[in-house]
């Protein structure tokens, strides 16, 4: 019963995605494998929205459980404090999509284990907060064959405006590139409008440019 119920779910949402998408397109969304680095606001919402888009292979990588102090921006719920964030955001991409097939890794990400956790990889999403973490991120994968997406500056409230800068076919920074959210609180709005151009920034790279009919 379960299974007929994942099939007749994943049947209503790829419908419902043919109304906006060709079926080349969305077969590439769904041939497609992302590994997100981390699954705060950054991991959890970029997720969410390329699951949403019709990604349905994901990599995710993060060592953190869900605090309350997350709920103010992250894709998580209340009654999911306490259990670990790469489990907990399996199941709410399930919840979108019940096709979603998620590889978890909870660990911290170092120079000796990314490679391995994200090999099959050809997009990467760096969604961590540390600087250096985001900096191990980019040394790594900038150049390589995988399609590489960063941001840098999404705290506080009100600007400065964010955008994305393309380095050739190869990356995409998003965000403000100045706010500093350990000077500033990590808010829901701006967190999220980090999270939807990196997640743009994917869809792009897929699918190419959106040419108007």
């Amino acid at each position: 019963m379960q299974q007929d119920d994942a099939e007749n779910g994943n049947s209503f949402f790829r419908k419902g995605l043919l109304r906006y998408l060709s079926e080349v397109q969305l077969a590439r969304l769904e041939s497609v494998t992302v590994g997100i680095a981390g699954a705060g606001g950054l991991g959890s919402n970029c997720a969410m929205l390329l699951a949403r888009s019709g990604v349905c292979r994901f990599v995710l990588a993060d060592h953190d459980s869900v605090d309350d102090s997350n709920l103010n921006r992250q894709f998580f719920f209340a009654d999911q404090v306490g259990r670990v964030k790469v489990a907990a955001l399996r199941d709410n991409l399930l919840a979108i999509n019940p096709a979603v097939e998620v590889s978890m890794h909870r660990l911290e990400l170092d120079e000796t284990n990314v490679l391995a956790v994200f090999a099959e990889c050809p997009v990467v999403v760096e969604a961590l907060d540390g600087v250096e973490g985001k900096k191990m991120l980019a040394e790594t994968f900038l150049g390589r064959k995988a399609f590489f997406v960063s941001a840098s500056g999404m705290a506080g409230w009100g600007g400065p405006d964010m955008g994305t800068r393309r380095i050739r076919d190869i990356a995409a920074m998003v965000g403000d590139f100045s706010s500093d959210i350990s000077r500033m609180p990590p808010m829901a709005p701006r967190v999220m409008m980090a999270a939807a151009l990196q997640a743009d920034a994917v869809l792009a790279h897929v699918l190419g440019p959106c040419i108007p009919e």
